[in-house]
């Protein structure tokens, strides 16, 4: 008989166990689902995994094979600090995926986040820098990509494209991300590329500004170029946002041919009230995909998702940057986990915040159940 696609050991068969067999006392696979149930759970340091692992015992008996002791704290720091964050993404994907059933990607984000305790001065260690993609139409973290001491998110971000399936997807990067060979990179792999533009390329920025300047003077609202406006207010705040635009020019855009396969110039005008102090911002963008103004306009309004529904809730829900794990794969493993249970508590169609969430599945272990799998039940593996 084939597996169930939602068995839990189903999606770890390829993890390979860092460990030697001789030392093991308990499974990787038993390992692993307790600390992504603990973390789910409301469990935000290894210390407090444990406890979850000691107290929720017997229910976490129905579907894994546990011995008469619980992994100490310092089993789950040692094991996370050898496990291949790769390879464990992958595995804690499969598992989401299953769990939420097929999705369509249709717009991916990108953008980086630091963990702000994970450094240490005293030993010359900087915060570790990871770079993320989230699905933002599903609230699903889709890889990582730790970024080095030597390093930075330009080099990062061809590493983690590398690891999604990008066919038919938009994805959305920010500044740090414009620049040719990460658009080619995404047009290869068959997806299509929003990259908001600044000073760090030369005169891309100038040449958009002078363009857009010149179809708005010179040519004829929907038919030479495209604007899309958005009024919001709530909470104090009043902002309006502007979008335009326009083909690629035949002329005046530098270099044009050296960014694959670009379509669309264009820039976004917002203004924002709040407090009676009103801010300006003027933001440039570049896209390879033919499309209305007012579908990058929901684009790059979205691509702030990855920020308010992923970023915020690692901050303020799960306490990530107050954790002090400094070990570099041990942090990415962690926040892996933070993610992909950040994921799975989105997508369970409760009405109540992701901490009540938590605080529901730390309470009820048939809350907890439907979190993991959906509305199906847990199956012994």
């Amino acid at each position: 008989m084939s597996p169930n696609p939602l068995s839990v050991r189903h999606h770890f068969t390829s993890l390979e166990d860092p460990r030697r067999q001789h030392c093991q006392r308990h499974r990787l696979l038993d390992i692993v689902v307790i600390a992504l149930c603990a973390v789910i759970a409301g469990s935000n340091t290894w210390q407090q995994v444990e406890a979850f692992g000691r107290k929720r015992r017997d229910w976490l008996a129905g579907f894994l094979d546990l011995p008469d002791e619980t992994p100490s704290h310092d089993t789950f720091e040692r094991l996370f600090d050898r496990l291949d964050p790769v390879a464990l993404q992958r595995c804690l994907l499969g598992w989401v995926e299953s769990a939420s059933g097929e999705l369509k990607i249709d717009h991916i984000a990108i953008d980086g986040k630091t963990l702000r305790h994970s450094g240490s001065p005293a030993r010359g260690l900087g915060a570790l820098h990871l770079v993320s993609a989230w699905a933002t139409e599903h609230g699903l973290s889709l890889g990582q990509v730790a970024v080095d001491g030597k390093s930075n998110e330009i080099t990062a971000i061809p590493q983690l494209l590398e690891l999604l399936e990008l066919k038919g997807a938009l994805v959305t990067i920010d500044a740090m991300g414009c620049q040719k060979e990460i658009a080619k990179a995404i047009v290869e792999g068959g997806g299509d590329y929003v990259l908001t533009v600044k000073g760090n390329q030369e005169h891309l920025r100038d040449d958009i500004e002078a363009a857009v300047i010149g179809v708005i003077e010179k040519g004829v609202e929907g038919k030479d170029y495209e604007t899309y406006e958005t009024e919001e207010k709530g909470h104090g705040r009043h902002e309006k946002r502007h979008y335009t635009a326009l083909p690629v020019p035949e002329e005046g855009i530098r270099n044009k041919e050296l960014w694959e396969e670009l379509a669309v110039i264009g820039v976004c005008y917002r203004e924002r009230t709040e407090k009676g102090r009103t801010s300006e911002e003027t933001v440039y963008f570049i896209g390879s995909r033919v499309m209305p103004a007012k579908r990058y306009g929901t684009v790059l309004r979205s691509h702030w998702g990855i920020e308010n529904g992923c970023h915020w809730h690692l901050d303020v829900t799960f306490r990530e940057d107050a954790n002090r794990v400094q070990q570099r794969m041990e942090a990415a493993n962690l926040s892996m986990l933070r993610k992909m249970a950040l994921s799975m508590l989105k997508r369970n169609p409760s009405k109540q915040s992701i901490e009540v969430k938590r605080f529901m599945a730390a309470l009820d272990p048939d809350f907890l159940a439907e979190i993991l799998v959906g509305s199906q039940n847990l199956e012994k593996p």
